[in-house]
């Protein structure tokens, strides 16, 4: 992929650039404040903006503008924000601006190239546990607009919330195997909270994968947020677990 890196410390940024070249990406360019990082964008057309949040100018406006201009143009450049902040306001502001991803600096190397690969598949850039707490915060209605994003026209698409409703619609079952895959369960879990044997659970994960065209569990847990799939008061598994 062509990347480029907004951040305003040098230092990182040099560590990120040697670390995309020696996995075979390209780094088309390094900005240091918000205006920067829309004008390379602007310039240099990249596959992937890794942005960070706090920034001279802020990486959210920067996001915004990107995504703005991307919208009017036909631009098919991701953005994932790359940041050191928790703060939950970041993580949906970026969402909403139309960011692909959220991750924290903190990521093993092994992670974050896991991320990379997601994003050029097309999938979104977002840990497990980041895609637990959007649910969270959705599923609880605890946020001003709780709508899903992709209803919104950000990073979900036209298509968003299709396949809620199309013909490949999900099962009540599938439904409640999707809120435990969002909240980390693993397949033996999932079977032992339903009482139903791991195989079972496995072909209610694999017909889930195959309608929702997804080709992880992670892009799964992403898409039930974006497309607002999981029932609204599922069982609260991070809970009891």
């Amino acid at each position: 992929m062509r990347v480029l890196l907004a951040d305003d410390h040098p230092l990182f940024r040099d560590g990120i650039a040697s670390l995309l070249r020696s996995w075979g990406h390209e780094v088309v360019g390094q900005a240091g404040t918000a205006d920067e990082a829309v004008r390379l964008c602007s310039d240099r057309r990249p596959d992937l903006v890794l942005m960070d949040v706090r920034m001279p100018g802020s990486g959210l406006s920067a996001t915004r503008a990107i995504t703005a201009a991307a919208a009017e143009t036909g631009a098919t450049t991701a953005i994932v924000m790359l940041t050191a902040s928790e703060d939950e306001d970041d993580l949906f502001e970026a969402i909403k601006a139309g960011a692909q991803g959220y991750l924290l600096k903190n990521l093993e190397s092994s992670q974050f190239r896991a991320m990379l690969e997601a994003v050029e598949r097309g999938e979104a850039a977002i840990t497990p546990a980041t895609a637990v707490r959007i649910l969270e915060e959705y599923r609880h209605g605890d946020r001003g607009d709780n709508q899903p994003v992709g209803a919104r026209g950000g990073a979900g698409g036209p298509e968003a919330g299709a396949a809620a409703g199309g013909p490949d619609r999900l099962t009540d079952r599938e439904l409640e195997v999707l809120g435990l895959v969002t909240a980390g369960l693993r397949n033996k879990e999932i079977a032992a909270r339903l009482q139903v044997s791991e195989n079972t659970a496995k072909f209610h994960l694999r017909n889930i994968l195959e309608k929702l065209h997804a080709g992880s569990r992670t892009e799964l847990a992403a898409r039930a947020v974006r497309e607002g799939l999981v029932p609204p008061d599922p069982a609260d598994a991070k809970a009891e677990h």
